[in-house]
């Protein structure tokens, strides 16, 4: 554990991400198997220890420090297992640390493992035993998962790639076809052949979209089609299994059955959007109803899916592109030539199930700008442009996909709640609950919650707005502050829906922070009844 506690100790203090890349790759060439493939795995958030929960870590250390202590602690580090690593009471006839083998961060894993929830807490606490503080850490952010030392899944690959020589779009390219510790992985760092996961349903790598900030781009090399508002989904099938992936290569075929019946012997990999069917919303000059995200977000997440649930929500996957046609790789052609392969092979799947994203029809860039301006829809977030000839690769790549969104709505909401943040925000006050007025606050309306922000704001305006937090601070229930209700926020979204689900009776779609209002009073923010106004 010591080598693994440096190595995150040394990502958390190391701002330079080259430097973070060094760190990595040395770990990966150092560190003996399969130490490293768990270590990688932990990096890349591909670790799921299922019988250790943060109650259980509280369970523990309540046992061994004052629980008023402890919970004064928390809310001032702000980090559960930060907390926890610096206040747990070193046992005198304890070593700080065995040599036996036990703590080895895979004998480590492999006995977490291996837990029932009932023991759990009792091995953690002996481990914390013979562990130094940096040690401890280490061990409670493997246990919940929780990482966050500053780096991302694919900077963590990239240190694996630079570690060994390889290409990181290469490593990406098998990634998801093998499973922690990594042994093929690390035996092809060394020198051995590239794993061959053919036959099996892996999810590859999505191309991206850069952001069309200013200026525009020339139709005669570009095509224009809409950008749905559902989520990226890419279908694998191998002829006898399909396999349905999130954008973050999670299974989601047992959450989606209909879908993935619907392709059943399918051989091919196909990229699109995923969506429930509408009635009101979506019309034929856009390719067909679907439904708002809100819909969607009923499915999402959910481990069984009930008939009714499949019957009230039924989805379909909006089709954008053709990766791989049987063992045929199309991901070099250009993209109107894997077009044409995509609507070939579209028309032999259940219509009532796939369709292919819409062609917009515009005679040039300021005709396109008129017809987004125009595009109102829920299920709609904006244009997608993609360049004709671009080849299908991993990521973003300059000029050959741009996303052009919507201009976001904005509405005038209160502070009313806030909590601390995780990672490098866990000392600061930086996750807002947001409200609007229900009725004239002056004839008895109340706030009422219409929103988590968590983003949009600058550093020295989040130092200012945990400033306000603390200094305005009316009640707390554990982690959280009820504030004074005297500060506007201009939030900024997508879109905004019906929801049953929040008293507001209303759900945004991605609020972020446009402007802080200190010049306007909490009585002049908006009222629910601007915002269900809003809903397409």
């Amino acid at each position: 554990m010591r080598a693994f506690s440096q190595l995150l100790d040394g990502l958390v203090y190391t701002r330079s991400r080259n430097a973070k890349l060094a760190l990595i790759a040395a770990y990966m060439r150092d560190a003996p198997d399969p130490d490293r493939g768990w270590a990688l795995a932990a990096l890349t958030g591909d670790l799921n220890i299922p019988a250790v929960k943060a109650s259980a870590i509280r369970a523990i250390v309540e046992e061994r420090v004052d629980p008023v202590l402890f919970a004064m602690s928390r809310d001032y580090v702000g980090d559960l297992a930060e907390t926890v690593s610096l206040l747990w009471p070193k046992r005198i006839d304890q070593p700080a640390e065995i040599d036996d083998g036990s703590l080895t961060l895979s004998a480590v894993i492999d006995r977490l493992m291996k837990l029932g929830r009932a023991e759990a807490p009792g091995v953690l606490g002996e481990m914390l035993d013979h562990l130094d503080a940096s040690g401890r850490f280490a061990l409670l952010k493997l246990a919940t998962g929780g990482l966050r030392v500053g780096i991302s899944a694919r900077l963590a690959k990239t240190g694996f790639a630079q570690a060994f020589g390889l290409d990181v779009d290469a490593v990406e390219e098998v990634w998801h076809a093998l499973a922690p510790p990594y042994a093929e992985l690390f035996a092809w760092g060394s020198g051995g052949a590239k794993p061959d996961p053919r036959g099996t349903p892996f999810f590859r790598p999505f191309m991206l979209a850069h952001p069309l900030e200013d200026g525009e781009v020339d139709l005669a090399d570009y095509v224009a089609e809409w950008k749905w508002d559902g989520i990226r989904v890419q279908i694998v099938g191998t002829g006898d299994q399909v396999r349905l992936y999130s954008r973050a290569g999670d299974d989601i075929t047992a959450t989606f059955p209909d879908v993935a019946e619907a392709c059943a012997g399918i051989h091919a990999v196909l990229d699109g959007e995923l969506l429930v069917q509408g009635e009101a919303q979506g019309t034929a000059e856009h390719g067909g109803a679907a439904a708002s995200f809100n819909a969607l977000q009923q499915r999402l997440g959910r481990k069984t899916v009930s008939a009714k649930m499949l019957s009230d929500y039924p989805a379909f996957v909006r089709l954008y592109d053709i990766l791989l046609d049987g063992d045929e790789d199309l991901r070099e052609l250009g993209w109107s030539e894997r077009r044409k392969r995509l609507e070939g092979f579209a028309s032999k799947l259940d219509p009532s199930r796939f369709d292919v994203s819409a062609i917009i029809e515009a005679a040039d860039f300021a005709a396109l700008a008129d017809i987004r301006l125009g595009s109102r829809d829920a299920a709609i977030e904006g244009v997608m442009l993609k360049r004709r000839d671009s080849p299908y690769v991993a990521g973003r790549r300059t000029g050959l996909w741009y996303k052009w969104k919507r201009d976001p709505l904005t509405v005038d909401c209160v502070m009313m709640y806030a909590q601390r943040g995780h990672g490098k925000r866990s000392s600061f006050y930086s996750d807002y609950t947001l409200g609007c007025w229900s009725d004239d606050p002056a004839a008895g309306g109340e706030l009422l919650p219409v929103a988590k922000a968590y983003s949009g704001f600058t550093d020295e305006e989040l130092k200012w707005l945990d400033g306000f937090v603390r200094n305005h601070t009316l009640n707390r229930f554990g982690p959280v502050r009820e504030v004074e209700k005297s500060l506007v926020m201009e939030v900024a979204f997508d879109s905004v829906h019906d929801s049953r689900r929040h008293k507001s009776g209303v759900a945004m779609r991605f609020p972020r922070i446009a402007r802080i209002r200190r010049d306007k009073p909490a009585e002049e923010a908006d009222r629910i009844e601007t915002l269900k106004a809003m809903i397409s």
